[in-house]
């Protein structure tokens, strides 16, 4: 089938799955970080001291998330994604009316949670259990709402913080993330529950198991895919966030940096639909040990990049691991381990991730007070991904038998 006659055939659902992408932006941290120099201004914060407060709310995102992943085992999409947006919502509003660096953490905290965390995690599910055979195009059509958010809203939000204030849009954020409510409601309608998909069809993982968390957690392969699952995720999310700070040392007007974070998003998109388009052909196992080589290359790029051309070429090659990041991992959980406990396990791995998350804007933040400005950070970062990405391909080597077993 077709990726166009596929999208055309699940419609509803593919459309619920990125909306509930898209909103997950105002959580996410190439949005967050559009408004971190008024944010350090308002509150007299130095970089490292906006990178704790960052890591610390995330980090307690990153525990809650281990719990609260697993609801998606239990409750309807629709049901789950009214409560979790709402919440997201009123963080946002929190934000607009933050009465001091005190409350900071707990808001912070809140969006990640919320909105990176929950949100977007509701939608992976969804989609790797929704859909088997086609589970990568689900995906990748998914995770297009994040694309579609890094490429408009950075740039659109920047443009408006010359007319209004910075408390003021968040108030938009908040708007516009209610919005998105009654379409997926109504996309969803016919939604069947968790319980009936887990007797109509599920798909086994290693060894023909449907494997629990906990032994997820003591297996071996989990663990040496640890430092790859953090790698995107935290030096990722640390060059959106310290995107200010990059500008003004590279030379580079903010404005001209953020404009690139479209080119950015058509890589990824592109890596999206083609990393789908491979995983339904021969599987995840087989992409994991190498997609995220192009991002090593793109820091290495960034660290000597002395014009905006070459900082495009750079976050080209961003843009490529970042959409196959989309993809690869979260159908992986279901093809190794299996689908009936996949809201548990994939809580577990969304939890390492939003960890990532955590360290990378604190670990850069804290160098950069230091002395050691991001750009000069950016070489070690590339070596950390080729080390997470030789560990990965030991693990995948290793499991391959496994998984033959359950073919």
């Amino acid at each position: 089938m077709s990726f166009f006659r596929f999208v055309k055939e699940n419609l509803p659902f593919l459309s619920a799955g990125f909306l509930l992408m898209l909103t997950s932006s105002y959580g996410q941290t190439f949005f967050i970080s559009v408004f971190a120099g008024e944010i350090r201004a308002a509150f007299d914060l130095s970089h490292g001291a906006l990178g704790a407060i960052y890591s610390a709310g995330t980090t307690a995102s990153a525990v809650v998330m281990i719990w609260a992943g697993g609801l998606t085992d239990r409750f309807r999409v629709r049901a789950l994604a009214r409560v979790v947006v709402l919440m997201l919502a009123a963080a946002c509003l929190a934000m607009a009316v933050a009465p001091g660096a005190w409350a900071l953490p707990f808001i912070i905290f809140a969006l990640r949670f919320s909105g990176q965390g929950m949100t977007s995690h509701i939608a992976v599910v969804a989609m790797a259990r929704w859909f088997v055979g086609a589970r990568g195009r689900a995906l990748s059509f998914a995770s297009l709402g994040v694309a579609v958010g890094e490429s408009i809203l950075p740039l659109t939000f920047v443009a408006m913080l010359g007319v209004m204030s910075w408390r003021s849009l968040w108030v938009v954020a908040a708007v516009m993330a209610i919005a998105v409510l009654p379409a997926v409601a109504r996309l969803l309608r016919l939604e069947r529950t968790p319980q009936q998909v887990a007797h109509e069809g599920q798909a086994a993982g290693m060894s023909d198991r449907h494997w629990l968390r906990r032994e997820v957690l003591s297996h071996w392969l989990f663990w040496l895919l640890v430092p790859s699952l953090l790698a995107p995720a935290a030096f990722s999310t640390a060059f959106f966030f310290q995107q200010v700070h990059l500008a003004e040392t590279k030379g580079w007007a903010h404005m001209h940096l953020v404009a690139l974070f479209p080119v950015f998003t058509t890589a990824a998109i592109g890596s999206m639909v083609a990393s789908g388009w491979l995983i339904d052909r021969v599987g995840s196992g087989r992409l994991m040990p190498f997609f995220q080589i192009p991002m090593a290359l793109g820091f290495l790029l960034m660290s000597v990049a002395d014009s905006l051309l070459a900082a495009t070429v750079a976050i080209i090659c961003m843009g490529i691991t970042q959409g196959a990041n989309s993809t690869a991992p979260n159908a992986f959980w279901a093809e190794y381990y299996g689908t009936a406990h996949l809201g548990a396990i994939k809580a577990m791995a969304a939890a390492i991730m939003v960890l990532g998350t955590a360290i990378g804007p604190g670990l850069t933040g804290s160098l950069i007070d230091l002395g050691l400005n991001f750009d000069d950070q950016m070489a070690g970062i590339a070596g950390y991904f080729l080390f997470g990405a030789c560990l990965t391909l030991i693990g995948i080597r290793r499991a391959r038998p496994y998984l033959t077993l359950a073919a």
